[in-house]
């Protein structure tokens, strides 16, 4: 499918404004988890660790919460203990 834009004459004159376009479809479609990193990477033509790449410099890959987390802080230290 194509789809067409019309954008403001400054945004147009940026270096690759169609790339820079598509790739904030990705962004907001990962983040409101409407897309996978899979999807991204097709979306942007990206091997898997491409698409992985691309993500983490834009996006929190590993959105813990703090439950979470000393749930897991918790799991290591008994772990720990029990050695």
């Amino acid at each position: 499918m194509q789809i067409t834009v019309e954008l403001p004459e400054d945004i147009a004159r940026h270096p690759d404004p169609g790339r820079e376009a598509l790739e904030a479809l990705a962004l907001e479609g990962y983040r409101s988890h409407q897309l996978t990193q899979f999807d991204v990477g097709q979306l942007l033509g990206l091997s898997r660790v491409q698409a992985e790449d691309f993500l983490a410099r834009h996006v929190d890959l590993y959105d813990y919460s703090t439950e979470e987390l000393e749930a897991e802080a918790d799991l290591l230290h008994r772990l720990h203990s029990q050695v």
